[in-house]
């Protein structure tokens, strides 16, 4: 009777899995493998090999990248202050940290834009204290800048959880066979937190190489990213067929990025 039950209440999730996220792929794989008549092709797909696509789909690679690996430089020791603090003081240092992802992803990154532009508050800043403008505004870096802050805690958070969790008995017993604080992190804490590593890694990669929107907004539409490329096919060429093509070679890179995290981290350990 119990099972029943909850078959009952996953009745709703069921159903808003096949609405928004089956029928969705289902009709990007059937416009992404056809042409306009409707006949089975590949050439939506092999176009990312086309000059412009191939240079879009590697800056994308390469920003994604970039940024993961300034994520996670930032995110590690964090990660490990608050897991050395005390309960009632990091849940609330937490609670700081995660406050900003309340508010509105859009309105973030407009806020990047008011500071980096050339008459923007930090140059404003910089002005009246006689020192140099920095003009990175409508840059790979200031595309970077808005990835790391708008994906920053979605590395903090696996690393922290996997930090708290490893033993303290293990670090002090390394500490007590007369390892140094360097050889216990590279031989215990490092390897220990591999999982919320490869967590986070996943979890921010993964909306770093398929965002359009910071590209726009601090790229200045200058600078195209993949997800730029297959924005417009859809939006404003009404390509639905290109751009369907293009999403799917995106949606491999997405499914590798996750099979390697499931290798990590079988039993999702690195995950809050």
């Amino acid at each position: 009777m119990t099972s029943e039950k909850s078959k009952w209440l996953s009745t709703p999730y069921v159903a808003w899995s096949i609405m928004f996220i089956l029928i969705p792929l289902c009709m990007i794989f059937y416009y992404g493998l056809t042409d306009k008549s409707g006949a089975f092709t590949l050439e939506n797909v092999a176009a990312i090999a086309s000059a412009e696509h191939a240079k879009a789909l590697w800056l994308s690679l390469l920003l994604s990248l970039i940024s993961t690996l300034v994520c996670f430089l930032l995110a590690y020791p964090l990660a490990m202050i608050l897991a050395n603090l005390q309960v009632n003081q990091h849940s609330f240092i937490i609670l700081i940290f995660i406050l900003p992802m309340w508010m509105n992803f859009l309105l973030r990154t407009l806020a990047w834009q008011t500071l980096l532009e050339k008459n923007g508050v930090i140059n404003s800043v910089l002005s009246f204290l006689h020192l140099p403008n920095i003009n990175i505004i409508n840059t790979p870096c200031a595309i970077v800048l808005g990835m790391v802050y708008n994906f920053l805690p979605f590395m903090v958070l696996p690393l922290y959880n996997a930090l708290s969790k490893i033993d303290e008995n293990v670090i002090n017993a390394s500490r007590d066979l007369g390892a140094g604080s360097i050889y216990t992190f590279f031989r215990i804490t490092l390897p220990l937190s591999v999982p919320g590593i490869i967590s986070g890694i996943t979890m921010v990669f993964v909306p770093a190489l398929t965002t359009f929107v910071i590209s726009t907004i601090l790229g200045g539409s200058k600078i195209l990213l993949i997800g730029n490329v297959i924005e417009q096919e859809f939006t404003q060429a009404s390509n639905w067929h290109l751009g369907s093509g293009l999403s799917i070679v995106l949606m491999i890179f997405i499914i590798l990025n996750m099979i390697t995290s499931a290798v990590f981290d079988k039993e999702g350990t690195g995950l809050i």
